[in-house]
């Protein structure tokens, strides 16, 4: 005769609630370990993907992700001259909030360098990836668009031609991706007159000029767009990739890059560290202390729980100590009893959290190693809780049965 289960069936539908109680709490300490990983996955997740071995942002900045890069778009042609460089294409990132059928769309716009990259290496769930050079997107899912739909970017229309799939910016943001020539379309696009005002401005600055003075014809020149005066480059980029040649030292080929004034280089290991360390780092150490205090909260109440157990059982352990029962049945009476608890609440944990983890805002990623940390921590808890109810049940002497 188990006194464990004998106790447990007896006391059923407080011990399941109980265990539900625990198994809740549990399952945010799940979450939160699963929130923490989805950050990492979602900060990381783009220099992962992205096939770069270098990536060139503007100098003395931490690259596209980390803050505001901008380099002229005559780097990528710069790079491919470079011994050693297979590939480079050139890489714009940024984020922008719209309204989409009445409701705020909040997203991280990529531009793809077409014709060299269209998109093949993302993971596309529906639909097919870019195969025009313009006025095409492929979205993330989290973004609510579905492929065939249109949405309204600056001055043009865009039409959705594939849906991915956990493809989410450092913020937690849906990923569009488009060309970078759309991308820098979207990017530096400005009402109709503000364009108008900075061209007046444009013309008003040459007038004054002494160069606009001698040569009147530079006035009609300022006065047009700028993409035709020549003095003005096209739109920047927020990075150049750079994909070296098999067996290439790519320390060479960086230490001759980081010789242009206005460049300089990483590598994808680099890249993805100042990310961790920048960015998303706060919110990385605050999950993480949410994490350690859940689980501090968690050993304190199951020590509660099975020390309240114990104390409604005092009568009943000295009857048993009084009968002859030795210090390691009772013993067992109470770990077993923590040991039930803790897997009870720890399958629940499990179970609801694969229910209710998919609405959360931001992506849960629970691994095959979380659940085996927090397998071990309910073990430790139980443990730990259930000293305790030892230490009162311990004390306990036979005569108290008459009391």
């Amino acid at each position: 005769m188990n006194l464990a289960v004998r106790d447990v069936r007896y006391n059923i539908g407080r011990f399941l609630l109980t265990a539900v109680g625990l198994g809740l709490l549990l399952m945010i300490v799940m979450g939160m370990g699963g929130i923490y990983a989805g950050i990492v996955a979602d900060a990381t997740l783009l220099v992962d993907q992205v096939e770069s071995d270098l990536w060139i942002v503007q100098r003395d900045t931490r690259g596209p992700f980390a803050e505001l890069s901008r380099l002229p778009s005559s780097v990528e042609d710069r790079a491919r001259a470079v011994p050693g460089v297979a590939d480079a294409r050139r890489f714009v990132t940024h984020t922008i909030q719209r309204n989409h059928r009445g409701k705020p769309l909040r997203m991280t716009i990529v531009g793809l360098a077409w014709p060299g990259d269209r998109g093949a290496w993302l993971p596309i769930t529906a639909g097919r990836s870019l195969a025009q050079g313009h006025y095409e997107i492929v979205a993330d899912q989290t973004l609510g668009l579905a492929v065939g739909d249109r949405l309204k970017l600056g001055k043009d229309e865009y039409r959705v031609v594939g849906i991915v799939n956990n493809m989410l910016s450092s913020g937690g943001d849906g990923i569009a991706f488009m060309t970078v020539s759309d991308a820098q379309a979207v990017q530096f696009d400005a009402v109709g007159e503000a364009t108008r005002l900075e061209r007046a401005a444009r013309r008003n600055r040459a007038g004054q000029d002494d160069l606009g003075l001698v040569q009147p014809g530079l006035l009609e020149r300022a006065s047009r767009p700028a993409s035709a005066i020549p003095a003005l480059g096209p739109p920047m980029v927020s990075a150049v990739l750079v994909t070296l040649k098999p067996g290439v030292d790519a320390d060479e080929v960086r230490a001759t890059m980081e010789g242009w004034a206005d460049a300089t280089v990483y590598t994808s290991d680099e890249q993805r560290e100042l990310l961790l360390r920048g960015p998303v780092d706060r919110a990385r150490r605050q999950i993480g202390l949410f994490r350690v205090l859940l689980v501090a909260i968690s050993a304190i109440i199951m020590s509660l729980i099975l020390y309240t157990m114990t104390l409604d059982k005092l009568h009943d352990i000295a009857l048993l100590k009084l009968m002859g029962a030795r210090d390691r049945m009772i013993l067992g009476l109470v770990m077993q009893e923590a040991f039930l608890l803790g897997a009870i609440a720890y399958v629940l944990a499990y179970f609801i959290g694969e229910r209710l983890f998919p609405f959360f805002p931001r992506r849960v990623i629970v691994t095959g190693d979380m659940l085996i940390w927090l397998a071990i921590a309910v073990a430790v808890i139980c443990i730990i809780g259930s000293s305790l109810g030892i230490w009162k049940a311990m004390r306990i002497q036979p005569n108290e049965v008459l009391s």
